[in-house]
């Protein structure tokens, strides 16, 4: 018991932050190597799989070397990918189906699959389980533990049954203290804790900032005549800008659903742009309504994607633990894939902490070795190939940046002998709004496109109402007297859950409102903030969207 903070404290040889494909990778390679280890995954969603959101064509490689017999153990892998097609939408009602030799390499998908990543996390969940894995879901990690000399020695979950107001209520329950010998971050993309290590060890010393895009996706049951199962379609152009990078995708799986959704870089400059907006418009192309006239739209979702590669990798390694996954950023942004990065940076982790242990470590050293063997490795070998993916549509726009990589991948191979870098944080990219292009959108017609409240809906989305708002403002005027005038608040365009409002007040004032009920937990707010003023924090353990199959 900590008498400073009158909290329970649990003792593990390893603590993992993270029950995502990453996390649960890592703890599923640690009982491989070692079954006597007591290890812990703590996951602030409900359940496994809860927050879990991903387009997602899979690519096995990972999986194939964590469990060889994936298919006997009942791996929902089911749809494999029967072929690509790729759309350029030159207009709201022209497109040009790009030929397979144009498109660049690594955006072919034969040999993947088409599935949801909630239920291969929960799939993954129940392997850890079986092997002897502690799953925690429902506990928020919400504070890196240290010791007195700096090094991480585990995690506190968040108290439950906090009022708004910050007193204790009747259901008052302290967090616990999860503390390891080594600590493992698995969050996923912008995790609060991994953010915080960055800063605290200097982790990003060297490296660009990170770039994000905002992914917004549904999954819809169409007619069996509009479906082709098994079929990868992706789309650029219309109705973004050649400046304004993003696409979208649309992946036939089983039974008859398909998901669709469509990402914009959060390194847009256009303030009256809106995401959300753009993904409802993009489905009226009818390259897209083919598919989706006489369907239902069954679920939602939206989550930040990192699209930084090679060059925004922090230094995963620091005393006491390690970053994997999205938590440290090895999406690799061409293939517009990161779950097998995930997976095997960390089992990569496993590796480096079992090593440790087994030659008598009891978590006093620094992991230095796990640098070596993440370089050595498959992963930084295809991010070095497409490490001016990112950078070539940044400076040259979509047309010009997508032939230079066709050059780079298809010709070259990923082997340019030069590296570009993108050294200006996206929440910087904004104009003026007085000196951008207004936006018109549609109204939505509540067939094919739909308003956000309709969608936060479908997320199953919950939050305990009487607690304090996890989304935090650094200073409280600066949405009205700062972001309105320059930016008109774009927050209440980047958000695709509808948490932020600038409300008239009846005496002729303005008020910036903070739905946080509403949050999806995308961070998109997080990022794009331009004077990065919204800090994303963990609410109570358990609330948040339940995507369940998504």
């Amino acid at each position: 018991m900590s008498e400073e903070t009158a909290r329970e404290s649990m003792e593990f040889d390893v603590v993992i932050v993270g029950g995502g494909p990453a996390g649960l990778a890592a703890a599923c390679r640690l009982m491989q190597l070692n079954a006597e280890l007591s290890v812990v995954v703590v996951e602030k969603g409900s359940e496994i799989g809860a927050h879990i959101l991903s387009g997602c064509v899979f690519e096995p490689t990972a999986l194939k070397e964590l469990y060889p017999d994936w298919k006997e153990r009942g791996a929902p892998l089911d749809t494999p990918v029967k072929g690509d097609k790729f759309h350029h939408m030159r207009s709201p009602t022209k497109s040009r189906k790009v030929p397979g030799p144009l498109v660049p390499r690594p955006m072919h998908n034969h040999g993947n699959y088409i599935i949801s990543l909630g239920r291969l996390c929960q799939w993954l969940g129940e392997q850890a389980e079986n092997a002897g894995v502690n799953v925690f879901p429902g506990f928020a990690a919400s504070e890196v533990l240290y010791d007195s000399e700096g090094r991480v020695t585990g995690v506190a979950t968040s108290d439950m049954g906090i009022g708004k107001d910050g007193e204790k209520k009747d259901s008052y329950t302290p967090g616990y203290e999860l503390l390891g010998k080594y600590t493992i971050f698995a969050e996923g993309v912008r995790g609060n804790l991994g953010e915080q290590l960055m800063e605290t060890f200097n982790l990003r010393e060297g490296a660009d900032p990170q770039h994000y895009g905002i992914g917004i996706k549904e999954v819809w049951e169409v007619k069996p005549e509009n479906h082709d199962e098994g079929l990868v379609e992706h789309s650029l152009g219309w109705p973004l800008d050649n400046k304004t990078e993003g696409g979208g995708f649309l992946y036939h799986a089983a039974n008859n659903q398909v998901f669709l959704g469509f990402i914009v870089a959060l390194n847009y400059k256009n303030p009256h742009l809106s995401p959300f907006e753009e993904f409802q418009r993009w489905k009226h192309h009818p390259a897209i309504l083919k598919t989706l006239e006489g369907g239902t739209r069954v679920a939602y979702g939206a989550r930040a994607v990192n699209k930084g590669g090679l060059q925004s990798l922090p230094d995963p390694v620091f005393p006491g633990g390690l970053l994997v996954g999205c938590d440290a950023g090895y999406l690799n942004g061409a293939k517009i894939k990161g779950v097998h990065t995930a997976m095997k940076t960390g089992m990569q982790a496993a590796e480096s902490v079992h090593e440790a242990l087994a030659a008598g470590d009891e978590g006093q050293g620094v992991l230095d070795k796990h640098r070596q063997r993440v370089n050595d490795s498959w992963v930084y070998k295809e991010l070095h190939k497409t490490r001016n993916f990112g950078p070539a549509l940044k400076k040259f726009g979509t047309l010009i940046g997508g032939a230079i990589v066709f050059i780079d991948q298809n010709i070259f191979g990923g082997r340019l002998p030069f590296t570009w870098t993108s050294p200006k944080p996206d929440h910087e990219s904004l104009d003026k709004a007085s000196e951008s292009k207004p936006i018109e959108y549609p109204k939505p017609d509540g067939v094919i496109s739909f308003d956000r409240l309709s969608s936060v809906f479908l997320s199953s989305t919950n939050h305990e109402e009487d607690q304090p708002s996890h989304l935090k403002l650094k200073d409280a005027s600066v949405p009205i007297s700062h972001n309105l005038p320059i930016f008109d608040e774009p927050a209440q365009r980047y958000c695709p859950a509808g948490v932020y409002e600038v409300v008239d007040e009846e005496d002729g004032g303005k008020r910036f409102e903070i739905s946080a009920q509403n949050c999806v937990h995308c961070k998109t707010c997080d990022i794009k903030d331009p004077t990065q003023n919204i800090v994303w924090t963990v609410p109570e353990g358990g609330g948040g969207p339940n995507y369940s199959g998504m």
